[in-house]
């Protein structure tokens, strides 16, 4: 089944090209390892979901541009083009001349509701161009204006105009400090908005992505280039095709329907978070080695102690020892820092996977009781290495990996909303204070939801 990939905003169309650069390069790469046979179906699978064909042989990317100026638009397009292996459809974007000037009820209610016609026309054209649609992965900021409020103002269409296609909205969390003074209102309407319309948000915090580039990129300046290339390898390294448990010996069809029945049980709990081992310079590669117990061991520590990255895992954090001298009306309280998770899915791609103990993961008690543990742990392999690295694993996590951003980032528009500071901005698009209210009171009962697991 294909994907068709919403790009809106600045962000969202920067991360894009990066997304299906990180694909055609990984298909294009060489995999002694694999059969003609196996990089023929992994091949064959991968441009079913991204690409479709043109006359001239070079493979279209599956995706509809939007944003408010033209000036990101064109250089994306022109990026695509000059790499020779891709390209966008000239005819899949949309741009205007004059942005939302970092006001989410500027894109969500003034560019929204014009705009409507011309950008859902673009999305059926690309939607009627997949044999199969398995659904709209949609890349987005929640800090600006374009990407935040168009972007969930065309989610909600999206999910009228297709209301049994999967949406899965790719977000990225703004930095803590210096980027806009309404980035937490806007992240708090944001999110609130997809929380009603989208069937998971995968979030990526651009302070997490920026020490990767630093401490295990080694990278010295770091660019927006440089941070949206680790962004991409994570993506990539979840939506390259795996064999899925049910699956067999065929690559799964429909990756979004896959991963939702996998890790989103129940629509209050949405929130999904991204971890990818191992991750380095290039010319480091050559020097190391990694065995599957090795990365396994690292990657369960990062889920439980909640570790962004490989380097300073706390290893003190354990989970909750079973049985307890409490009263049987209690349950044993979860130790400090504990990351507790209502369902996650590994992904390992590379050498040797078959012999991979994944046992650990099957843990009871890293996931809420209201699940049966078989149920939440999910795992996907295949023998394809993934960008030149032999052996790597992903980490799909629905858990409480976002509580303390998510309260802080609601914490502080809430200061911002008690004193009224920047509310005409948003009340002269027509956004009120209950729509504030309404936005606040969802945002904590999402808290609330996994305070409690």
């Amino acid at each position: 089944m294909s994907i068709v990939t919403v790009q809106l905003g600045q962000c969202g169309n920067q991360i894009g090209q990066e997304v299906f650069n990180a694909i055609c390069s990984d298909v294009h790469g060489t995999h002694g390892l694999c059969s003609k046979k196996e990089n023929e179906s992994y091949h064959d699978a991968c441009k079913e979901r991204f690409f479709c064909e043109q006359e001239s042989g070079v493979p279209v990317a599956r995706a509809v541009l939007v944003d408010m100026e033209p000036k990101v638009i064109s250089q994306t397009l022109s990026m695509a083009a000059r790499s020779g292996c891709w390209k966008y459809d000239d005819q899949s974007h949309f741009c205007q001349k004059q942005g939302s000037g970092n006001n989410w009820a500027n894109g969500y209610s003034v560019h929204g509701p014009r705009h409507k016609e011309a950008i859902m026309n673009l999305v059926q054209k690309e939607a009627e161009k997949c044999d199969r649609l398995g659904g709209f992965f949609t890349i987005m900021s929640m800090a600006g204006g374009t990407g935040s409020g168009l972007g969930a103002f065309v989610t909600q269409c999206l999910r009228d105009a297709f209301p049994t296609s999967f949406i899965l909205n790719h977000i990225i969390w703004p930095y803590g400090t210096g980027e806009v003074i309404v980035q937490n209102y806007n992240s708090v309407l944001t999110l609130s908005h997809l929380y009603r319309s989208s069937d998971a948000l995968l979030v990526h915090e651009n302070d997490v992505i920026h020490k990767i580039c630093a401490q295990l990129m080694n990278i010295k300046q770091i660019s927006f280039r440089d941070v949206n290339q680790v962004i991409a390898h994570q993506l990539g390294s979840v939506f390259q095709p795996s064999y899925t448990a049910e699956c067999g010996s065929h690559y799964s069809r429909n990756p979004l329907g896959d991963l939702m029945e996998t890790l989103v049980p129940h629509p209050e709990f949405k929130m999904l978070g991204l971890r990818n081992i191992p991750q380095m310079p290039e010319n480091s590669l050559a020097y190391s080695s990694f065995s599957w117990p090795g990365l396994i061991k690292h990657l369960r520590q990062m889920l439980i102690a909640n570790a962004k990255m490989e380097e300073g895992i706390d290893w003190q954090v354990q989970p909750p020892r079973p049985g307890s001298s409490l009263p049987s009306s209690h349950s044993t309280p979860k130790p400090l820092h504990f990351n507790t998770s209502i369902a996650n899915l590994v992904i390992l791609r590379g050498k040797d996977t078959h012999s991979a103990d994944l046992g650990s993961f099957q843990d009871p008690s890293l996931y809420t009781s209201w699940l049966n543990p078989q149920d939440a742990f999910n795992a996907w392999k295949t023998p394809r290495a993934f960008n030149k690295y032999e052996k790597s694993a992903a980490l799909v996590s629905n858990s409480q990996f976002l509580l303390k951003p998510l309260d802080n980032v609601v914490g502080k528009a809430w200061n911002m909303f008690a004193s009224k500071a920047y509310l005409h901005q948003y009340t002269k698009f027509g956004i009120e204070e209950e729509d504030f209210l309404d936005s606040f009171t969802a945002l904590e009962q999402v808290i609330s939801s996994y305070t409690i697991l």
